[in-house]
C-alpha cells in the first residue's frame, strides 16, 4: 500500500501546477507516494502539460468544471493509501515537507485530519486555523461589519493562535489537507453539495463528530500562493459560490432558521458592498 496519495484539482494554473509537481517529485526521503490530478476543464493546456511532462501522474480530465469536492472524490474513490493529501495546485512543498508530515502523522495517531505551517510568498505565516463558523461571525462577514469593527472576527479567525505549537483545532485550510486513512486505505469522501468553499470545514466537523481529531502542526512547511485559481473566475461568480456554500453549510449543521436568516442577509450585504465601493472602502471583509 502507498504511504501517501496526493490529490490535486487544477483549474487554469498550469505554470503553478508544473512547479508544484516538480517539487513533489523532488521530495526528500524514502517515501512511497503517487499523485492524482483531476483537471476541471482548465482549457489552458494543463492536461497536455501533464501528459507530456508528468506521465507518472494519474490524470483524470473532466469535460467540465465539477467543483472541488466532486473532483477530489473522483480520485478518492480509487485511491488506497495510508494517508491522503489534498493539495491545491498553487502550493509549493519544501524538499522535506512530505517526509516530515509523514513522520509527524505516524507519531501522532490521535490526529485524523492534519494541516501544516503555511507561508505566503513573502515568508509570512498564513493564518489559516479557524473555529467552526457561527451565525454571528458569518453575518458579520455578509454585512461587511469588519470594515467598521476590525476585530469583530478575531475569535472566529483565532488571531491569538500560536502557530509555533502543535494543537487540536476546529478546522484548517483545505489547501494542504492531510487525512489518515482507515485499515483499508480509504478516507471518507467530501460532501458534494459544496461546489467550492466550506467543504473542508464540513469535513473537519464531520471528522470530529465521528470521534476523530483535527490537528495543526508546525512540523512541516508549505508555500501557499493563495487563490490563484479563483483569480481566473469573475468576482461575482466566486461570491455566488461562497454564498451558496455558506447557506448549505448552515442548512446542514444548524437550525433551519439560521440558513434562512443568512439567505435574507446576503442582498443587504451586496447593497452595502456597492455603497462601500462608492465610499472607497479600503480592503475587503475577511472570509
Amino acid at each position: 500500500m502507498l504511504d501517501l496519495a496526493i490529490v490535486t484539482v487544477p483549474f487554469k494554473v498550469k505554470d503553478k501546477l508544473r512547479d508544484n509537481l516538480r517539487q513533489l517529485f523532488a521530495s526528500q526521503g524514502d517515501l512511497n507516494f503517487a499523485v492524482w490530478a483531476v483537471d476541471n476543464n482548465s482549457g489552458d493546456g494543463t492536461v497536455e502539460m501533464l501528459q507530456q511532462e508528468f506521465p507518472q501522474v494519474h490524470l483524470i480530465a473532466n469535460p467540465d468544471n465539477r467543483g472541488f469536492a466532486k473532483a477530489n472524490n473522483q480520485a478518492l474513490r480509487v485511491i488506497r493509501a495510508r494517508y491522503v493529501l489534498l493539495l491545491n495546485p498553487d502550493m509549493l512543498v519544501e524538499p522535506d515537507t512530505l517526509v516530515k508530515m509523514l513522520a509527524w502523522a505516524d507519531a501522532n495517531p490521535q490526529a485524523t485530519v492534519m494541516g501544516c505551517h503555511l507561508v505566503t510568498e513573502t515568508g509570512e505565516t498564513l493564518l489559516h486555523v479557524r473555529r467552526f463558523p457561527t451565525l454571528w461571525d458569518q453575518l458579520a462577514i455578509v454585512l461587511k461589519l469588519p470594515h467598521f469593527l476590525p476585530h469583530i472576527l478575531d475569535k472566529y479567525l483565532r488571531t491569538d493562535f500560536d502557530y509555533s505549537q502543535a494543537a487540536p483545532v476546529d478546522s484548517i485550510r483545505g489547501g494542504f489537507f492531510w487525512i489518515r486513512a482507515d485499515a483499508n486505505g480509504q478516507v471518507p469522501l467530501l460532501d458534494e453539495r459544496y461546489f467550492i468553499w466550506f467543504e473542508e470545514v464540513d469535513y473537519c466537523r464531520q471528522t470530529k463528530l465521528s470521534g476523530g481529531q483535527v490537528w495543526y502542526t508546525p512540523a512541516a512547511n508549505c508555500l501557499d500562493y493563495v487563490g490563484q485559481s479563483f483569480k481566473q473566475v469573475k468576482r461575482g461568480r466566486t461570491q455566488t459560490y461562497f454564498r451558496q456554500s455558506m447557506i448549505k453549510y448552515f442548512a446542514k449543521w444548524e437550525p433551519r432558521w439560521q440558513s434562512y436568516l443568512l439567505r435574507l442577509a446576503w442582498p443587504i450585504g451586496a447593497s452595502l458592498a456597492i455603497i462601500g465601493e462608492k465610499l472607497n472602502w479600503q480592503g475587503r471583509a475577511k472570509t
